[in-house]
């Protein structure tokens, strides 16, 4: 297995789970040590390891200074997956990427399938869609998995920033207008592994599918949730996202329906709270 990207959230649960499978070799190069973003390194990196698949969890994610560096988030997430394609293909691997619940518009009332219409508001949303595109558009044995409000006891994300931030200030306004999933990585890591080591389940070109923890919170249920499992006594005022501007637009609502990818792969998913009392943990145990 090559990881892709496994100095970031997910990488980094891939790599902490890796002796769990112990029917799988890791390579996790660091992005000094493989550039993605360059073809011929990408070929010679890959041609004499004997490897057999590659999970992509690169990607540019700061999804507000995307807006002013989307040249280099069009790299990262469009081009360098149509490398890992071009390279996947001609060394016969299969693979797995990344993406992202942002390629919707958040003007939906119900969970979104992966049948329903994409229509990202902002330049991370516009290049990971653009990334699903050098998949779909070939013959490469793989998977696409789009996943929401991803969190980790690894790197940085909002479960770190509301306990930074809970523990420095009597009060915070968090927005409730912004509904969605919030995502183990480390359940995602556990599904991305259990899909590509079992025989036959990646027989597919292109495919997609939704992955999120189960259940349904706003970014203010979230920030509670974490300030009650943490037991920090801090205020959390709800406001509306127009009261709190970013320069990257975000859907409101991008629930994601994981119903296919259930049915596929007979995954069982954990409820986000459940799965996030067991992150803050990690997190207070480190």
């Amino acid at each position: 297995m090559l990881i892709t990207g496994s100095g970031g959230q997910l990488g980094s649960e891939i790599k902490a789970i890796s002796s769990a499978y112990p029917e799988l070799e890791f390579v996790c190069p660091t992005s000094k040590e493989l550039d993605i973003c360059n073809q011929l390194l990408l070929n010679e990196f890959i041609k004499d390891q004997g490897f057999q698949a590659i999970i992509n969890c690169a990607g540019y994610t700061a999804v507000d200074k995307a807006e002013q560096n989307a040249g280099i988030a069009g790299l990262v997430n469009a081009k360098a997956v149509g490398h890992l394609v071009a390279s996947s293909q001609r060394y016969q691997l299969k693979l797995i990427h990344i993406s992202t619940d942002y390629v919707f518009d958040g003007t939906a009332n119900r969970p979104y399938t992966e049948r329903m219409p994409v229509c990202p508001l902002s330049a991370y949303g516009k290049t990971k869609r653009a990334g699903e595109m050098e998949i779909m558009h070939s013959p490469t044995n793989s998977i696409i998995i789009r996943t929401s409000w991803m969190y980790s006891s690894f790197g940085n994300n909002f479960v770190k920033t509301m306990l930074r931030l809970g523990e420095e200030r009597e009060a915070l306004s968090v927005v409730y207008d912004q509904i969605g999933t919030p995502t183990s990585a480390k359940d995602l890591a556990k599904v991305c592994l259990d899909i590509i080591s079992k025989p036959g389940r990646m027989d597919t070109k292109g495919k997609l599918y939704h992955y999120s923890n189960e259940g349904v919170a706003s970014w203010y249920d979230f920030a509670q949730s974490i300030m009650e499992m943490a037991n920090i006594n801090c205020k959390l005022n709800p406001i509306e996202s127009k009261d709190f501007p970013t320069a990257a637009k975000r859907p409101a609502y991008s629930v994601l329906n994981k119903a296919k990818i259930k049915a596929d792969f007979g995954i069982d998913i954990p409820h986000w709270r459940v799965s996030l009392a067991e992150c803050i943990q990690l997190i207070k145990n480190h």
